[in-house]
């Protein structure tokens, strides 16, 4: 049941809706963008149950049958749109699921509202299908599409779209919501809301999710010794981490903010800018085996592999020419 009162930060986008709520003045189009775990689906949720509570007002009722219907999830003109394969949402999705259907008139409500999380998936000519329909919707439709890249969206569909980025949440908004509504520990919550910069739900999933923290301990345990592996070594260790293919960008992050800690401390020689903490004699060690111009190789490298991952390389030839490069790039 939640409301725009139970939404943490984000201030900006909810005022955006309350004024155009009360104005009467809605886009038929918006993009919320912003890494995943900023709350996009969270804010996308509350904003179409309060555009189709039966009250009208800028803030929902959570009482109307709309509102009920909404938080159960069956809101019939609230619509997600799904997609079967994990990579792409295709033509045919667009078509079946917001073209063909938008010419129907809401069932009960003022708006029919379409939400298509993961909208950096669409292929391009699921994206030219789209672009039609923004182009010429009815008038009693709203379109929003969810994106942690809104670069992959055609400059057409950006153009015509209202585009609201999600911000980083404030250190102690975060730090309060883990300790006192989670009831995560003092110094775990300090650690993720660190390692998080502002990404609640990041923050938030370090914190509960084992899988996360296996991610976590297998990263730390790989850079803490990469610079004297083997070759072999490196092998058998980027086949091992194929274990995390489904959580690579989360692999990326961690072993980015671990060069971004060495980095720290080559900087100030001291612990207190670091995220890995309790790490601190590796990166003391480190941060004299790697120059500057090292640690930017390898913070390149570490985006130039996201970048093959969102391309579909071959997993195991990207994650080992990524390891290869890192240890590389410490002296001797």
């Amino acid at each position: 049941m939640a409301g725009f009162e139970d939404i943490i930060g984000h201030e900006d986008i909810i005022q955006h809706f309350k004024m155009s709520i009360e104005r009467g003045k809605l886009s038929h189009a918006y993009i919320l963008n912003g890494e995943k775990g900023t709350g996009k689906k969270l804010v996308t949720r509350v904003i179409a149950k309060t555009l189709q509570c039966e009250q009208g007002t800028a803030d929902a009722c959570n009482a109307c049958r709309s509102c009920k219907q909404a938080d159960s999830g069956n809101q019939p003109d609230i619509i997600w749109v799904t997609h079967e394969k994990p990579s792409v949402i295709g033509v045919d999705e667009v078509r079946d699921q917001v073209n063909q259907d938008i010419t129907v008139k809401p069932y009960a409500s003022r708006y029919k509202i379409y939400i298509i999380p993961d909208a950096q998936l669409l292929n391009p000519q699921a994206q030219n299908a789209l672009l039609k329909t923004i182009e010429e919707p009815p008038e009693y439709a709203i379109i929003f599409l969810l994106t942690d890249n809104v670069d992959k969206l055609l400059p057409t569909i950006i153009s015509r779209c209202i585009v609201l980025n999600m911000k980083p949440l404030r250190e102690m908004d975060m730090l309060r919501y883990m300790t006192d509504v989670l009831g995560i520990p003092e110094e775990q919550a300090y650690f993720c809301e660190r390692f998080a910069f502002g990404n609640l739900g990041k923050a938030v999933r370090l914190a509960t999710s084992e899988n996360y923290q296996a991610i976590k301990e297998s990263s730390v345990r790989l850079l803490r010794n990469i610079y004297k592996m083997s070759t072999e070594e490196i092998i058998q260790a980027a086949k091992r981490l194929s274990e995390y293919k489904l959580e690579m960008q989360d692999l990326m992050d961690i072993m980015q903010m671990w060069y971004r800690d060495v980095l720290m401390f080559k900087i100030s020689n001291s612990v207190n800018q670091l995220v890995f903490r309790e790490e601190y004699q590796a990166m003391k060690q480190q941060s004299n085996k790697i120059s500057y111009e090292g640690v930017d190789n390898v913070i390149k490298a570490l985006d130039k592999m996201k970048v093959r991952l969102d391309a579909n390389v071959n997993f195991d030839v990207a994650m080992e020419l990524l390891l290869m490069t890192i240890k590389e790039n410490y002296n001797g």
